[in-house]
């Protein structure tokens, strides 16, 4: 038996197919978006005025940063797996794998 799985994106805006995702930042917060085409393009537009204006900084990593648990990875995969099977119970989305949002680890937290 042969099988094709495809995997496709959503426009994040409109639902549309996108074309990919697309990263950006403001604040120190660091976005992704998966866009078409034409929402890219809107996107670009709109930040194009304060792009041309602004200056470009090189990313810096912040090291020894040790304020508390920030994703999955930093609790680790059988914490990570509780905490997934507890946020489950509650009804609060969570992705089957990669990095478990930040509140939902606080969430957690407080509720144990």
């Amino acid at each position: 038996m042969a099988k094709r799985i495809v995997e496709s994106f959503l426009d994040d805006i409109d639902g549309s197919e996108a074309e990919g995702t697309t990263r950006f930042a403001l604040d120190g917060t660091a976005y992704e978006i998966d866009l078409s085409g034409e929402n890219r393009e809107k996107l670009e537009k709109a930040l194009a005025p304060f792009i041309t204006k602004a200056r470009a900084v090189r990313a810096t990593k912040e090291r020894g940063r040790r304020g508390g648990a920030g994703s999955a990875r930093e609790v680790g995969r059988e914490k990570a797996t509780e905490i997934r099977k507890w946020a489950k119970a509650q009804g609060l989305p969570v992705s089957e794998r990669g990095r478990i949002a930040a509140t939902l680890i606080k969430q957690y937290e407080a509720a144990h």
